[in-house]
């Protein structure tokens, strides 16, 4: 009898790479795509593992995730690429989101300030507004479904009970949800719209507003606050921080009856940027992001937090990677502030320890811009970094790459062998890892220094040691 332990090599088309996360009924995998040449999660549920009573629920409900984000195109919105299933389990192959969930900032007691949460909310909203306009509520909106991304971005994650306007998945009477953030109507099983997310939103912007909760106890406490009672306002939640400007808001978001609501998640966002009344910035800020020091990714269940999460600030060194001049970076980091703001320095320097070629790292800074008009802005400003760069060392001659083999004979970095290490690598680096073969081919003088020098772009032992396993290079 196989078990959540299980793990696959392959799923459809994807190669598997590594486990993200394991939940009681599934895995999250990381995994390439061969056709696209890109990483995917992909989430998978194992039917064997489910209760045979709610088989049928539990697949419906899994579908419907798909179903539901996999008809949104937004930049807030975790894109879903492909459904699949076959008889032991199910899977939904979905963009791969390098960040941190909402959730690890609240139990680190990270204070935001006031731009920050500001930008948030209008990143949530904004989202929101668009999956109620294709008729999608995502019902399940919490601090553990909203990602950070180390861009400062924000996206939502898991439309597990999402429900779409042609969708019979739910009826009345049916509670579906999370304690806390739900809406009084989805407690007592009345119909349920596009409300009941601003409601939960409403939840989360007093959460960051007071650092805490506007219902707490037990479970059934709290279920029996939000049809009843009213929290205090953020200004008594939170005193001295200014907060009273934000306390008809929230309790307008919060109302029990959802016609006393905000009715549109576009005109909650119109009312916080009113109430702020200064330019929203469209990422989080660097400083705040960088209180997490190991991205994470989404993940099926709760998970331990990471081993390097302190909650403490940590400085940014400014000692340029090895390759590079600081001079340059500092060109590319201005250029592609004009689109991130200050949170390009990190990532300017994260990009450049995974290259020392100008294209690559343009290359590898642009898949962080949501738009095509922003990723071919910034990409044409490469040429003026470019006519700053000392002239380029000579081309070292093209013949074939050997090294000592079995019985003398010579081991050539053939085409297929670059083929084959592109792909490997690609699952690390994503579409820059082209550049960096091509460049190991032009500094090794065999294979297996050409194998060492892929290796050393990847920034930590365990990948470096896996990667060399997968070339057949491991010592």
């Amino acid at each position: 009898m196989a078990d959540s332990n299980t793990i696959v090599e392959r799923l459809g088309k994807y190669n598997v790479t590594e486990v993200l996360g394991k939940g009681a009924m599934g895995i999250v995998y990381k995994a390439f795509d061969p056709h696209i040449r890109r990483a995917v999660a992909i989430k998978t549920i194992r039917k064997e593992l489910i209760d045979d009573d709610r088989a049928d629920e539990m697949i419906a409900r899994f579908r419907n995730e798909a179903q539901a984000a996999g008809r949104l195109s937004h930049p807030g919105i975790v894109a879903v690429y492909e459904y699949g299933e076959d008889d032991a389990l199910s899977y939904i192959a979905m963009e791969y989101v390098q960040g941190n969930p909402l959730r690890e900032y609240f139990n680190r007691n990270t204070r935001f300030e006031e731009r920050d949460l500001v930008s948030i909310m209008a990143q949530l909203l904004d989202a929101l507004d668009y999956s109620h306009q294709q008729g999608v509520v995502h019902r399940d909106i919490k601090p553990a479904n909203i990602i950070i991304m180390t861009n400062g971005r924000l996206k939502i994650a898991d439309f597990g009970i999402a429900r779409i306007d042609s969708s019979t998945l739910t009826q009345i009477g049916a509670v579906m949800g999370t304690p806390g953030y739900m809406a009084p109507e989805q407690y007592s099983g009345d119909t349920v719209d596009w409300r009941a997310d601003i409601f939960s939103a409403g939840v989360v912007l007093y959460q960051l507003l007071t650092g805490q909760k506007p219902f707490s106890g037990t479970a059934e406490s709290v279920a029996y606050k939000i049809c009843h009672e009213n929290p205090p306002p953020p200004s008594q939640a939170d005193p001295g921080r200014g907060w009273e400007r934000y306390d008809p808001l929230t309790a307008n978001a919060l109302a029990k009856d959802p016609d006393a609501r905000y009715q549109t998640a576009a005109a909650f966002r119109a009312a916080i940027l009113d109430s702020y009344a200064a330019p929203v910035s469209p990422v989080v800020s660097e400083e705040t992001v960088m209180t997490e020091i190991v991205p994470t990714v989404i993940r099926p269940e709760p998970t331990q937090p990471s081993q390097w999460s302190t909650g403490a600030k940590t400085p940014v060194k400014t000692i340029p990677p090895p390759g590079w001049d600081s001079a340059v970076l500092k060109q590319v980091e201005a250029q592609l502030a004009r689109f991130v703001g200050p949170v390009a320095k990190v990532l300017v320097k994260r990009g450049a320890t995974g290259t020392n070629d100008i294209a690559a790292l343009y290359a590898l800074l642009a898949d962080n811009l949501p738009s095509p008009v922003e990723k071919k802005a910034f990409l044409a400003g490469r040429t003026e970094v470019q006519a700053t760069l000392p002239p380029a060392p000579e081309p070292r001659p093209s013949a074939p790459l050997t090294g000592p083999g079995p019985r003398g004979a010579p081991i050539a970095v053939t085409p297929e062998t670059a083929e084959k290490a592109t792909r490997l690598l690609a699952a690390y680096l994503g579409p820059i890892a082209r550049f960096v073969v091509k460049k190991a081919m032009a500094q090794a003088v065999d294979r297996r220094q050409f194998y060492e020098i892929l290796a050393d772009s990847l920034p930590n032992e365990a990948d470096r040691t896996r990667f060399l396993h997968d070339v057949g290079a491991a010592s």
